[in-house]
């Protein structure tokens, strides 16, 4: 990993040498970006020793490097982030986000470099969304992702776009520290990493996808192949220097194929949503989908507000038995409150139940811009779980408080 990263570094610099040798700058050229400050609080201590106590602190510094030439046909994006934690030498972590060049023309676009590339229509799980690795350190959620290398290919005709991704380079995912919450009993290695494919971090991924607006809907289809973003967790024994054994998770990648597609429709005060895929690998062969609706009451109470009620149900054929099925017979509920205030005041809460255990989670996420620069952002996680054959039972102590400090530039 750290060759590619060197090579990865020498090449950025290289290409960014060239732009600045072809003048862009005095086309089109602008920066902007955002530094926080983050302080989690945690009520309860975790289940394991090792792990911090109450409170974690961290800044994180996002930015944005935009070029642009040929009124707008070429441009070019660099997004570096980096986080510093006090506690968590894991999610202690830099990444690039994007360092992509794109030229568009009237009926297709190309696009090559570091992208994040998003799919998906539901709000509680994105199950369609396949191409870029999940940030496992930024938070739990799972919506944070890593830059993944890529070549697009997109064409807009009138029957819908076609695009075609070529996807060299594996990233593994990253897991919290031996400090860290919101883990697992075991740490998960990645020291030593296997692969399915000879090719390990090398294999070139490939996916298809069509897109379409037809009417009130929005539809998508696509087929990957190539490594699974989502590794096999194999507990074993770690020899450590001074010749004691720890329990760790092994991380196992296997070759898969995914086929998926999504749904929306957009009817009256009514969205509906829909997602499904079928993955085939070396170990499993299943469904998956999770589907539901929204609906909006505007101006509620004679109000500037708007009230989304949300429901989604999320399946899986692997059932409660796999430990991988995350999500196997759940239901979700929730509702988005925007203020339409002039700080854009929102409020987004949520609780999902698992139907075959006696878990369930909340979550409550608010946020407020103050002023032309600054934004708050309030996070509440509560988890719940007495069944040890459920993911939750692992977390069932990581209750938490979020709050974070934004400051836009």
């Amino acid at each position: 990993m750290g060759k590619f990263l060197t090579r990865l570094c020498v090449s950025i610099l290289s290409f960014i040498s060239i732009v600045a040798a072809f003048n862009i700058a005095a086309n089109e050229f602008e920066v902007s970006g955002k530094v926080a400050i983050e302080q989690r609080y945690f009520p309860e201590i975790g289940q394991n020793n090792e792990q911090l106590s109450h409170r974690q602190s961290s800044v994180a510094l996002e930015a944005e490097f935009f070029w642009g030439w040929n009124n707008g046909s070429d441009t070019l994006t660099f997004k570096p982030f980096y986080r510093f934690d006090e506690q968590d030498d894991e999610r202690t972590h830099g990444d690039i986000r994007e360092l992509s060049y794109i030229h568009a023309s009237d009926d297709w676009e190309f696009r090559a470099g570091i992208r994040r590339e998003f799919w998906g229509v539901t709000e509680f799980q994105h199950l369609v969304d396949v191409i870029n690795q999940t940030d496992g350190v930024e938070d739990f959620d799972g919506e944070d992702k890593l830059g993944q290398l890529m070549v697009n290919f997109s064409i807009v005709k009138e029957w819908g776009i076609v695009d075609v991704f070529l996807l060299p380079g594996f990233r593994h995912r990253e897991f919290t520290g031996q400090a860290g919450r919101l883990r697992a009993a075991f740490l998960v290695d990645d020291t030593n990493i296997s692969y399915q494919s000879s090719a390990e971090q090398q294999h070139l991924d490939f996916a298809l996808r069509w897109s379409h607006t037809l009417g009130d809907f929005d539809i998508g289809s696509y087929w990957f192949h190539g490594t699974n973003r989502d590794p096999y967790l194999t507990p074993t024994i770690n020899t450590l220097v001074q010749g004691s054994e720890q329990f760790v998770l092994q991380q196992h990648y296997s070759q898969m194929d995914q086929f998926g597609v999504d749904v929306q429709a957009t009817l009256a005060d009514w969205l509906w949503k829909f997602e499904a895929i079928y993955r085939t690998d070396e170990f499993d062969d299943y469904w998956a989908m999770q589907g539901g609706f929204e609906y909006s009451f505007i101006g509620v109470f004679d109000s500037n507000a708007d009230l989304g009620i949300l429901l989604e149900y999320g399946w899986d054929s692997r059932g409660e038995g796999n430990i991988a099925a995350t999500v196997q017979n759940d239901l979700f509920f929730g509702g988005r409150i925007a203020f339409n205030d002039m700080q854009s005041s929102e409020v987004l809460f949520g609780i999902g139940a698992d139907l075959d255990h006696n878990a369930f989670s909340v979550l409550v996420e608010a946020n407020r811009r103050f002023g032309e620069n600054f934004k708050v952002n309030f996070d509440v996680r509560l988890f719940q779980s007495t069944d040890e054959k459920d993911a939750l039972t692992t977390i069932k102590d990581d209750d938490h408080m979020q709050l974070s400090v934004e400051w836009y530039f």
